[in-house]
């Protein structure tokens, strides 16, 4: 299973790219990995993941992205 690595945020490497943080589990065993982006590759996944979650009512906590999202269905 690879799932998001709780408590680490994404961050910026020495090169500008995105590492964001990974938690690979198999068999018990828990190893912590980065997913290396370029700018350009984590727009990509930003843009996907938005197209992914259309139709679905952001959380009242989302993050400020979604905020337009969340007002134009909330106030219809």
């Amino acid at each position: 299973m690879i799932g998001r690595a709780s408590g680490r945020a994404i961050r910026r490497t020495e090169d500008d790219c995105l590492a964001l943080p990974l938690c690979l589990s198999r068999g018990g065993a828990d190893v912590l990995v980065e997913l290396i982006m370029t700018p350009a590759e984590s727009e990509l996944l930003h843009a996907a993941l938005c197209h992914a979650l259309d139709g679905h009512l952001p959380p009242l906590d989302a993050p400020e992205c979604r905020k337009g999202v969340q007002e134009n269905l909330y106030h219809r």
